[in-house]
């Protein structure tokens, strides 16, 4: 089991990316979000296929904060369903491991 837990997530700005990244790691519900370059989504919605510029963001926390990170995502959000995905970690730096523990305890 890895000391590292992985939440991914995707914002319709990178204003709504960042303010609520910045919020996050302040809450130190994440150690650290990094803001991917923007990505174009193709979904269904409300029985139309639509395409949106939407930006992701990929979340580290320790283990025992995802379940918090991910509610506290969805209470930020602007989507009424976002895609918020934990993502699985075979192995962290224990180095590494340890600053995300130290940054979210």
């Amino acid at each position: 089991m890895s000391a590292v837990a992985l939440v991914y997530t995707l914002f319709g700005s990178r204003e709504a990316a960042t303010r609520i990244a910045r919020q996050l790691v302040e809450e130190r519900l994440a150690a650290c979000a990094n803001l991917l370059g923007e990505a174009t989504s193709i979904y269904e919605w409300n029985g139309a296929v639509d395409t949106a510029a939407e930006v992701p963001v990929l979340f580290k926390t320790a283990p025992a904060r995802r379940d918090a990170l991910m509610a506290r995502i969805a209470e930020l959000h602007d989507y009424r369903v976002p895609a918020i995905l934990a993502l699985p970690v075979d192995a962290a730096h224990a180095a590494f491991a340890r600053w995300v523990d130290d940054r979210t305890g």
